[in-house]
C-alpha cells in the first residue's frame, strides 16, 4: 500500500513538474497567430513569405539573379555540428505560379556543418560552412547541388554563433565576411602559392575575380550591413552596431603599434531596447542569481534580464526603393532575445558614423512581438524593394553551456526544429505590390550596365557582379559614359566595374577626386594611392568637408614617404589629436611614426599646450620608437625630449619616457647594450631634477638593461 502511495505521489510530482514547465514556457503559435502579436510601425504591413515545412530553422536568405530564394537552415543549433551528422541545409524556394510567394521548396544542399551565410557567384552559391567557404553548383538543373569546391579553409569551427558568416558583395568587388576575430590559419586551393593567412583578431574579405584574400578590420559577429558607399557596420550581441573606420591594410603597415581597438561602438543610445515579450523564466532566474553574486561582492554591476540588447543579430542596410524615403538608408537589426527589430538612422560628423533612433522611435521599436518564439535572426532587402525577415522561430535561443544545469531540466532545445518563417515587410500605401522576377541572366551587357543606375541597391550590386563575372570588354565605353551619370551611386558602380575590367585609368580617377559627391571622392582617394602624382590632391582632401573623405585622405597620404606627406600628417595630428581614429591613422603609417615626425612636431605648435589626446598620441608615438628599438632612434628621441620645446612641460617628458619603456619591453628587436648617446641623454633628462622624470628614466634603463 505504501509503495502504491509512493508511486502515486511520484506521478503527481512529475505531473506537477510538467504542468509548471508548461506555465514557464509558452507553446508555438501558427504564423497567422504569431503575426497578430507584431507591433509594427503603422506605415507598414507584414506577411508570411515562406513558413514551415518549406523552411526550417532559417538563419540567412539571399535572392539570386532570377529572383529565386536560397535559405540557410541551421539544424544543428544550438549545439556544435557533429561530423557524420551535420544538419546544415540550403533550401531553394521557387515561385512557379508568379504570385510573388514561393510554392516549391527544394533541399539544394544538406549535410553542411552549421552553414551560416550564402551568396550567389557564377551560377552557384558561395557558402560559409566552417571550417570552409565553399562554392556549390547545380550542373544538371535538378535544383540540387552536385558540384562542391573548397574556396578557403581553416576557419574557427566551434560555436556556430562566432563562425565565419554574413558575406556581403561590396561595391569595390571584394566580398566581406564577419569572423568574430576568431583565430584561424586560412589557405586556398585556388592559390596554393599564397602563404597561410592568420585571421585572428579580424574579419575576412576576398575577391574571386582576382583570387585575392586578406584579413579585414573589425570583429563582427552575426550581421554585416554595407551601405551604398561601402561603409561596413556590424553586429555583436550586446553591441548592436559597430564600425571600424580604418581598414586592416593600414593598421598593419608596420608591426610596432601598441595594442589598439579599431572597433567603434557608434550607437548613441546605449543598450536600451523596448521589449514587448515576457522575460523567459530561465533568463530571469539566471539574472537574479548573477545580481545576487554581484551585490554580495559589492561590484556595482547590474545584470539585466530584459529591455537591453543581448542577442542583436543580422544587422542589414536597407538600400531598397520600396519603402518611404524616410526609411531608406536605415540599418535594421534583429534582437532574438528581445523578439524585436530595431532601426538605426546613420549620420556623419566624424571619422566614425553615429547611429541614432529615429525621432519617432525614441520609446518604441520598428517591430516588437509579444510572441517569445519570434526570433529575427537576419534580414535582407529583396529585388522588389521590400524588407525580408528571417525568423528562426524557436522556444529557446541560447547556448546551453551558459544556462545553469537545474534551469535546463525543463528546457527542450530541440523542441523547435520543425519551425521556421520568413516574413516580408512592405508599405501599406503607395503602388500595389507586384511580384518581381529579375531574370538578370538573360540581360545583355548593355542592359546590365544600364541597371547600375537602378534605384534599388540589390539590382545595382547584382548587375555589377554579373559584369565582373562576364569580363566583357565591350562594356567599357558604356561604363565610361556612366561615370558622368547624374546619380553618384551609378558613377561609383561604373568606376569599380571598370576597375574589375582593368579599364580604370588615371583621368577617370582624377575626375572622381573632384566629384561633387563625398562617397565618390572617398573611393577616388583609395584608388589614387596607385598614382604618386595625385599626392597634392590627396593632401588637399585631408581638409574635405566630408569627415569620411578627410579621414580616408589621412590614411592614403600615409601611404607615401614624401616630405609633403610628412608635413601634412603632422598638421593633421595637430588638428585631430583628440580623435582616437586619427591618432591610429597617423601612427599606423611609416611616415607618421617616423623620427622625422617628432622633430617636425617640435618645431610647430603641437607641444605648446597639451590635451588628453595629444598626451596619448605622444605616449603611443614613443612606444612605437621603443618597439622598433633602434639605438640611434632612441638616442635622438631622448635628446629631443630634453629640448626646451618639449621639456618646458614635464608631462611631455614623463609621457614620452613611459611610452618608450613600454615599447622597449615589448620589442622583439633586442639589443645587447645601448649606445653611449642613449645613456648620456638619459642622464641629461635625469639631471633636470624632476622626481617623476627620474622614475621613468629608471624604467627606460631597466628596459635597456642598463
Amino acid at each position: 500500500m505504501t509503495q502504491l502511495k509512493s508511486i502515486a505521489l511520484a506521478g503527481f510530482i512529475l505531473s506537477s513538474a510538467c504542468s509548471e514547465a508548461q506555465k514557464r514556457y509558452t507553446e508555438a503559435l501558427s504564423p497567422a497567430e504569431s503575426a497578430k502579436t507584431f507591433q509594427l510601425r503603422e506605415e507598414f504591413s507584414i506577411e508570411p513569405f515562406a513558413t514551415e515545412p518549406d523552411v526550417l530553422s532559417p538563419v540567412d536568405l539571399v535572392f539570386d539573379t532570377n529572383g529565386n530564394a536560397y535559405v540557410i537552415e541551421m539544424g544543428d543549433y544550438p549545439y556544435d555540428a557533429v561530423p557524420g551528422h551535420f544538419k546544415g541545409r540550403i533550401r531553394l524556394l521557387k515561385d512557379t505560379n508568379a504570385d510573388g510567394r514561393p510554392d516549391k521548396s527544394y533541399v539544394f544542399a544538406e549535410g553542411l556543418p552549421s552553414a551560416t551565410s550564402v551568396l550567389p557567384w557564377k551560377d552557384g552559391l558561395i557558402v560559409c560552412a566552417a571550417p570552409d567557404i565553399l562554392l556549390l553548383k547545380d550542373t544538371n538543373d535538378d535544383f540540387k547541388a552536385d558540384s562542391r569546391e573548397v574556396l578557403f579553409t581553416g576557419f574557427f569551427a566551434k560555436n556556430s554563433e562566432a563562425q565565419i558568416t554574413s558575406m556581403r558583395y561590396g561595391i569595390d568587388n571584394w566580398i566581406y565576411a564577419n569572423n568574430s576575430g576568431q583565430a584561424g590559419t586560412i589557405t586556398s586551393p585556388m592559390r596554393p602559392d599564397a602563404p597561410p593567412l592568420n585571421v585572428a583578431g579580424g574579419n575576412f574579405r576576398f575577391r574571386l575575380d582576382k583570387k585575392l584574400f586578406e584579413v579585414e578590420s573589425g570583429s563582427g559577429q552575426f550581421g554585416l550591413a554595407m551601405d551604398e558607399w561601402g561603409h561596413r557596420f556590424y553586429t555583436q550581441n550586446t553591441l548592436h552596431i559597430q564600425q571600424s573606420p580604418i581598414a586592416w591594410r593600414y593598421l598593419h603597415r608596420h608591426n610596432f603599434l601598441p595594442s589598439f581597438k579599431s572597433d567603434v561602438n557608434i550607437s548613441d543610445h546605449e543598450l536600451e531596447m523596448f521589449q514587448k515579450s515576457p522575460t523567459p523564466y530561465w533568463r530571469q532566474q539566471r539574472s537574479d542569481r548573477r545580481q545576487a553574486k554581484y551585490d554580495s561582492l559589492k561590484t556595482g554591476f547590474t545584470e539585466y534580464a530584459r529591455d537591453h540588447f543581448t542577442g542583436a543579430s543580422g544587422g542589414t542596410f536597407y538600400g531598397g526603393d520600396g519603402f518611404p524615403k524616410a526609411f531608406q538608408g536605415s540599418i535594421f537589426t534583429g534582437e532574438v532575445a528581445g523578439n524585436l527589430i530595431h532601426r538605426d538612422v546613420i549620420t556623419s560628423s566624424q571619422a566614425a558614423f553615429t547611429a541614432s533612433r529615429a525621432t519617432d522611435e525614441k520609446d518604441r521599436e520598428f517591430l516588437a512581438a509579444t510572441d517569445p518564439w519570434f526570433r529575427p535572426a537576419n534580414l535582407t532587402s529583396g529585388p522588389d524593394g521590400y524588407l525580408y525577415v528571417v525568423d528562426m522561430y524557436r522556444q529557446h535561443i541560447e547556448t546551453p553551456v551558459s544556462i545553469p544545469d537545474d534551469l535546463k531540466k525543463d528546457m527542450d532545445f530541440a523542441n523547435d526544429e520543425q519551425y521556421g518563417r520568413i516574413w516580408r515587410i512592405f508599405p501599406k500605401e503607395g503602388t500595389t505590390r507586384q511580384p518581381v522576377f529579375p531574370d538578370l541572366k538573360s540581360k545583355t551587357t548593355s542592359e546590365l550596365v544600364a541597371l547600375l543606375a537602378h534605384p534599388n541597391q540589390w539590382w545595382r550590386l547584382n548587375a555589377q557582379r554579373l559584369l565582373v563575372e562576364k569580363q566583357d570588354a565591350s562594356a567599357v565605353p558604356e561604363l565610361k559614359k556612366l561615370t558622368a551619370n547624374e546619380d553618384p551611386r551609378a558613377r561609383l558602380h561604373a568606376i569599380y566595374t571598370l576597375e574589375a575590367l582593368n579599364a580604370l585609368d588615371e583621368p577617370l580617377v582624377k575626375q572622381a577626386l573632384g566629384d561633387v559627391h563625398s562617397g565618390v571622392r572617398e573611393h577616388a582617394v583609395i584608388l589614387a594611392e596607385k598614382y604618386p602624382a595625385f599626392l597634392p590632391e590627396l593632401i588637399k582632401l585631408m581638409n574635405d568637408a566630408s569627415p569620411q573623405v578627410a579621414y580616408q585622405a589621412s590614411l592614403s597620404v600615409g601611404q607615401f614617404a614624401d616630405k609633403e606627406s610628412l608635413a601634412a600628417l603632422a598638421g593633421c595630428i595637430e588638428k585631430h589629436a583628440d580623435n582616437a581614429s586619427y591618432r591610429l591613422s597617423i601612427l599606423s603609417s611609416n611616415a607618421g611614426s617616423s623620427p622625422e615626425m617628432a622633430r617636425l612636431l617640435s618645431k610647430g605648435s603641437f607641444f605648446k599646450s597639451n590635451t588628453p589626446g595629444k598626451i596619448k598620441f605622444w605616449e603611443d608615438y614613443a612606444y612605437v620608437a621603443g618597439s622598433r628599438n633602434s639605438e640611434s632612434e632612441i638616442a635622438d628621441l631622448l635628446e629631443l625630449m630634453a629640448d626646451p620645446a618639449i621639456a618646458h612641460d614635464k608631462e611631455w617628458v614623463v609621457t614620452g619616457l613611459t611610452g618608450l619603456s613600454k615599447g622597449i619591453k615589448k620589442s622583439v628587436n633586442k639589443r645587447a647594450s645601448p649606445e653611449k648617446a642613449v645613456s648620456k641623454n638619459l642622464q641629461k633628462l635625469e639631471s633636470q631634477g624632476s622626481e617623476a622624470v627620474s622614475k621613468q628614466v629608471a624604467e627606460v634603463k631597466k628596459a635597456l638593461n642598463i
